[in-house]
Order: C-alpha cells, then structure tokens, then sequence
C-alpha cells in the first residue's frame, strides 16, 4: 500500500500527473485562486501560474485574475465574449482560415457577432478590397485595413454580454427615409448549434439578425466548432438546406453527416 501512495504521489509532482490531478481538483470546486492551488500540490505560486497558463491555451480551463474557473461551471449562456475567445481557440482559427478561403476579393461579406468570425475577420489579412457589413462590435479594430474598401456596422439594440447590435439589417439611405435593403455575395454566419433540425442559437433577436443575413446574400458559410454538433438551442435560424457550405474543424458524426448531404451542403474540414 505505502508503495501505491508513494508512486501516486510522484505521478502527482509530474507536471502530466499534476496537471491532471488539477483539472480534476478544480472541476470539483468550480474555482480555485492560485494560492489554493498552490497549497494543494506543494508546489510553488510560478509552478502552478504555469500550469493554468498551458491548461488554458489547450481550452481545457478558463484563466482568470489569480485563479482559474472551471469550463464546466461556466453556463454557456453567461459566457461572455472574453470568455469565449480563449474556448476552443485552436478549431477556430482552423474554420477561420476555410472560411477566408471562401471569399473573393472585391466581394460584400457579411459576418455576425461571435469569436469564430472575429478570427474569420483576422483571417481576411491577404484579401483586398471588401465591403464588410456586421453587427459585430469587435470586429472593426480585428478586421485588417488593407483588406477593406468599406466597412459597415449595423445599428440597433446593444447586446454587451456578446458585443453585437441587434436590428432590421438594412440602411435608410434616401433623403426621405426610405429603407434600401443591403445585398452581400456571401454571409459568414457562427451559429451556437448544429443539428439534423437545423442551426440555432440561444437568443431570439441574434437569430433573427442571422436569418436576415442570410436572406440578403447569394451565398452562405455557416461555422461551427465540433463541440456544438447534435445540439439544439432556443432559437432556430435557419434549417440545414438553407447554407451552402458547412465549415467546422472536425467531420460531423453520421446522422449530422447524412442530413447536410441530404440538403446538398458541402462540409468543409481542415
């Protein structure tokens, strides 16, 4: 027995083992300062400041101001846009870098809020003259310069937690007020899930926005990331057949594979 506690204990010491033992620990809790850490596995604050540092980077905990708090404790409802940009950061930079591959220089884009896009917006750096319109706050100070001929940020309602407007995507532009609809070659649209009933995310006025874009482009790229397959939310966009392309970073299992077929939807993967 004293030899099974001794080799547990030093599997322990091992960064592999503590780093294990410490998501382990730390799912239990929900959250953890670094000084608790610390205390816990006899190692030093710099060690353990270490060890979230790696564990956050692979997504596989989510680091705050002197701690860390565990991805499962976080409703995916109250993750706040900070939050979400360090979750599964590497499956978006893949889908961003497909979805560039979609555009055409000299093509009207439109992309809604969410991290995906904004890495799709960091992606477009080699393309050159696009009118880019989006209800996404961030994405003017990501969206490289030289990559734009016009930007446009759609107005409405303010949504902090996502930092997107939502409203009626089109633009008085005549004297008397009159409404002339927008009109893009390709909406890039992330969705928060992905099932065989269709895309759907959990707020009413940002499907609304989705489904709008949408209807006001030629063509249509929806992403999402892997951990959002065989999920419904509150609010449907759009059924499957409605997109062109699927663009995730992993293949979707069979069901979800079949139905985007059945709808004659191309999935894209790295």
């Amino acid at each position: 027995m004293a030899n099974d506690v001794s080799t547990s204990e030093r599997s322990r010491r091992l960064p592999a083992g503590r780093r294990a033992a410490l998501l382990e620990h730390l799912s239990s809790k929900g959250q953890l300062t670094v000084g608790e850490i610390a205390e816990q596995f006899s190692v030093s604050i710099d060690t353990i400041r270490r060890d979230l540092d790696q564990l956050d980077a692979e997504g596989l905990l989510i680091r705050t101001h002197g701690g860390a708090v565990s991805v499962a404790s976080v409703p995916r409802s109250d993750r706040g846009l900070d939050v979400r940009l360090r979750m599964q950061t590497a499956e978006k930079e893949a889908i961003a870098q497909l979805a560039a591959g979609l555009v055409v220089d000299g093509s009207v884009l439109m992309l809604n809020g969410g991290t995906t896009t904004l890495a799709v917006a960091r992606a477009l750096r080699d393309h050159r003259q696009l009118t880019v319109a989006t209800n996404n706050l961030r994405i003017p100070a990501e969206v490289p310069v030289k990559a734009l001929r016009d930007l446009y940020v759609f107005g409405g309602s303010v949504r902090t937690v996502g930092q997107t407007t939502t409203g009626p995507v089109s633009f008085q532009l005549t004297p008397g007020g009159e409404q002339l609809a927008v009109q893009a070659d390709l909406a890039i649209i992330a969705v928060g899930a992905v099932s065989t009933t269709g895309y759907s995310t959990s707020n009413l006025g940002d499907a609304a926005m989705m489904a709008e874009m949408m209807a006001h482009a030629s063509k249509v790229a929806i992403l999402a990331d892997s951990s959002k397959f065989g999920r419904r939310l509150f609010a449907q966009i759009a059924e499957l057949g409605r997109a062109d392309w699927f663009v995730t970073d992993a293949p979707p299992p069979a069901d979800l594979a079949a139905a985007l077929a059945s709808a004659e939807v191309e999935v894209l993967t790295p």
